[in-house]
């Protein structure tokens, strides 16, 4: 099923789904920590939609890492977190329970390495001497020491600063650091004054593929099923209509706005960070490929591969035998049927 053949179907599914939760959803609860990344569902927080169709009262809370986001999940603050495939690697690595139910997206061009002018970086062979950020134990740090790795090079080599992205965006702008992989609102702020010298889909092409997802405790997810449902369900609707409409995610659009008020930068950044994104549809999720393989599957597989990088890297000390218990398409499948 491709996206704009969700617009209706998507519709429909609210509709039933939302009359189930909201019959047996009477005074629930949920916190959900969320990140700055520009995803189309993520107007779906700043209008209400997601509270509304789910029937839950929810604390929605913005985190500026998905290290932070597991952080609050093992103090049991939050239930629901969006992060990135790094984070949860060295978080199920750890024993956290959870399970990833949708991927937001995977490796593309909306995360990258970005090097300021006057730095001396024109190609990957510059790198060596230079010093390079990224946020915490996130994908663009995973990647980012991948890609050295790949180039035969060591921290020793390159210096990694592991910051936030407010300090990163605030290091680069004093010239402190030379380059910053980043994610926006960070990304368009970074090339105001630098170039992309790789995205992510290029640190994926050389090994090292990542992904985003929304993931709940396994605790949370078995006793609320028709929540996740129905909060897939919305995020379906969202992607059905930016695949369908583009004129209504524009610049100019209502939708941009809401993205930038929520989000931070301005309606045009978001309108051109979501140009970057690159979706699964529900079904090609919920296939074998990604969500659906259990132990088999790509989400497991990646998770595994970059727990083992992690283990090299000394950031984990245990792999997992394998990473199936942590990913589910059983939300998925049910929301788009």
């Amino acid at each position: 099923m491709k996206f704009k053949q969700l617009v209706a179907a998507a519709a429909f599914g609210l509709a039933s789904i939302s009359i189930a939760v909201a019959a047996n959803a009477a005074d629930k609860k949920v916190v959900v920590g969320y990140q700055t990344d520009a995803l189309p569902s993520s107007v779906a927080i700043a209008n209400g939609d997601f509270a509304k169709e789910t029937g839950y009262t929810i604390d929605f809370r913005k985190f500026n890492s998905g290290a932070e986001i597991f952080a609050a999940i093992a103090s049991g603050d939050v239930q629901i977190g969006y992060v990135g495939s790094s984070p949860f690697a060295a978080a199920a690595s750890r024993g956290l329970e959870v399970k990833a139910f949708y991927l937001s997206s995977i490796s593309g061009i909306d995360e990258a390495l970005v090097v300021r002018n006057g730095s001396g970086i024109n190609t990957l062979a510059d790198l060596k001497g230079k010093k390079l950020a990224a946020a915490p134990v996130s994908t663009d740090h995973y990647q980012l020491l991948a890609l050295i790795k790949s180039l035969g090079l060591t921290e020793k080599d390159v210096q990694v600063f592991a910051v936030p992205q407010p300090e990163i965006v605030a290091s680069y702008n004093r010239g402190d650091i030379d380059g910053g992989f980043v994610w926006d609102p960070a990304l368009s702020e970074l090339k105001k004054n630098g170039k992309v010298l790789v995205t992510s889909k290029d640190v994926a092409d050389k090994g090292a593929p990542t992904f985003s997802a929304w993931v709940a405790t396994s605790k949370f997810a078995a006793d609320n099923p028709q929540f996740l449902k129905a909060y897939a369900s919305v995020i379906n609707k969202y992607y059905a209509s930016f695949a369908a409409d583009k004129a209504a995610w524009g610049p100019e659009s209502d939708n941009a706005k809401a993205l930038a008020k929520l989000l931070g930068g301005t309606a045009d950044q978001q309108a051109a960070a979501l140009k970057n994104l690159t979706l699964l549809t529900p079904d090609v999720q919920a296939s074998a490929d990604w969500l659906g393989g259990g132990e088999k599957s790509g989400a497991a597989k990646i998770l595994k591969d970059t727990a083992t990088f992690l283990k090299g890297q000394g950031k984990v000390s245990d792999i997992l035998p394998s990473y199936g218990a942590f990913v589910t398409a059983d939300a998925l499948v049910s929301a788009s049927n």
